[in-house]
């Protein structure tokens, strides 16, 4: 059986969060960093201009606390939209059931007038390209956080 972690055994809020900004995505990129998820789990509404992911994402801001109290590292199943989507390329990730994908960063590369390309980079080289109007988006955990089957924290090897 899977014991639910508890918001209050750490930071007593679930993370909402904005980027507007290459310093606010930095962060948020830095927070979803080894996120897992299923391809289906991945909603593009050109209409809309919007891409949603439901993501299990690992809480970096608890892992310091985890480590200190010898307790299992934490996930957390969170929402991230993307606004203002004029575009979305995809190389190398299936938007199935069947795929699992992790979460490696989110880049950006300018352009004019504020516009620009977001890059969510998955393990496994998959990449989605997303041609924006603006830097726009919005992260909020949406589940209590639950302790993650290894209980360990992902490393990287350099």
């Amino acid at each position: 059986m899977v014991e639910d972690a508890r918001f209050a055994d750490a930071d007593p809020r679930p993370l909402a969060l904005k980027a507007e900004d290459s310093d606010d995505l930095r962060i948020m990129s830095a927070l979803l960093q080894d996120s897992v998820l299923p391809g289906s789990e991945i909603s593009y509404d050109p209409k809309a201009r919007r891409l949603a992911l439901l993501l299990n994402r690992f809480r970096w801001e608890d892992a310091d606390a985890a480590r200190a109290e010898g307790r299992g590292f934490e996930r957390v199943r969170a929402l991230l939209v993307i606004g203002d989507v004029l575009r979305m390329t995809s190389d190398g990730v299936e938007r199935d059931a069947d795929t699992v994908l992790e979460l490696l960063s989110i880049d950006w590369q300018p352009g004019e007038d504020g516009t620009g390309a977001l890059s969510l980079n998955f393990s496994g080289d998959g990449t989605l390209v997303l041609d924006v109007e603006c830097v726009n988006l919005d992260l909020r955990d949406v589940s209590q956080p639950y302790y993650a089957i290894s209980r360990k924290a992902p490393a990287h090897p350099e």
